[in-house]
């Protein structure tokens, strides 16, 4: 059967990361076909035990779920906890369910789960990657360069920064961003230049503050948030001539790795736990640099596994490709 000839839904509960991460999975197995999305509305109790199945577990996220489950069975793509319920409720009504991240519950609960390589689980329907999921890829860039033609216009080296944020694994706050931005400077006052620059809704609000006229005189885009517009994060990797990233986001960081151009990591040394394993094994590939005053140009091939996963699964779901793949 091909895979476009069912349903396809990627279900997350709305946080940036998982949402990506479930649509771009979804969009690479419909290999151009219509997906849909759903946007879980957690309810208590249930959204406290999730993914455990308890009683009821049908009404846990509202009528568009309870629609989902009334309808022909097709391929549910979940990323995060909540959604790893939701994928398995729909699996006991006929759907072939791929969980996205360990639902820290027996895989086999799900068809497949796919998990990044740094993190411990493993079993026969387990998928790993090095990274994480994104739609970053040439169609991608191009059509973002087109989006963002302007960009084009700006002085090279365009150098691309993005910005995360503190999380549990690694500290990044105005005083790291100091450390890291005087590097910058630096590179910038030899190669000249442009640089193109976007926050997360995780970075420091301090340092979103002191980045309000910090590149005024330096040809370039700063994106602080909402109030400067759409985040223009498409057409900074599109138009990049090398990337900079802070070491917080496993997400960020592979989507800058799936482009063409070199992508150096601020202090990957302040990591903990397992993204520092991500980024390790990124580093002994040669397709990460740490972040030092000259950022010296270096050879880099595109890191995308979202093609690599699909493909996987469709030989575990014993799915047909609709189209054969590019030589």
């Amino acid at each position: 059967m091909k895979a476009n000839s069912l349903q396809i839904c990627a279900i997350s509960d709305g946080r940036a990361g998982n949402a990506r991460q479930a649509e771009a999975l979804a969009l690479a197995l419909a290999e151009g076909g219509a997906v849909s999305i759903l946007t879980l509305t957690p309810r208590a109790p249930w959204r406290w035990f999730a993914p455990r199945r308890t009683r009821g577990a049908g009404n846990a996220f509202g009528p568009d779920f309870v629609r989902l489950l009334e309808a022909a069975p097709g391929i549910a793509i979940g990323c995060g906890r909540q959604a790893a319920l939701a994928t398995r409720l729909l699996r006991e009504r006929g759907w072939r369910a791929v969980q996205i991240l360990d639902p820290r519950l027996d895989p086999h609960h799900w068809d497949a789960v796919v998990v990044p390589e740094h993190d411990r689980l493993r079993g026969d329907n387990v998928l790993a990657l090095l990274g994480g999921l994104h739609p970053v890829d040439d169609a991608w860039l191009a059509r973002a360069r087109e989006d963002f033609a302007a960009f084009g216009t700006l002085p090279g080296p365009r150098t691309a920064v993005l910005l995360g944020g503190t999380s549990a694994h690694a500290r990044f706050d105005r005083m790291a961003f100091e450390v890291m931005a005087a590097k910058l400077e630096a590179v910038l006052a030899r190669d000249g230049g442009s640089v193109l620059l976007t926050t997360s809704r995780r970075t420091d609000p301090e340092l979103v503050a002191a980045l309000a006229h910090r590149y005024d005189d330096t040809p370039g885009v700063v994106w602080r948030g909402p109030d400067d517009g759409p985040n223009p994060y498409p057409g900074l990797l599109a138009w990049a001539d090398r990337i900079v990233c802070s070491p917080d986001s496993v997400n960020m960081i592979s989507e800058a790795c799936a482009t063409r151009v070199p992508v150096f990591v601020f202090d990957p040394g302040r990591v903990r736990g397992r993204p520092r394993v991500f980024l390790d094994t990124l580093l002994a590939r040669g397709r990460i640099r740490a972040m030092d005053a000259t950022l010296a140009p270096f050879d880099a091939e595109p890191l995308r596994e979202c093609a690599r996963v699909a493909e996987a699964l469709r030989a575990r779901l014993g799915l047909e490709r609709t189209a054969q793949p590019v030589p």
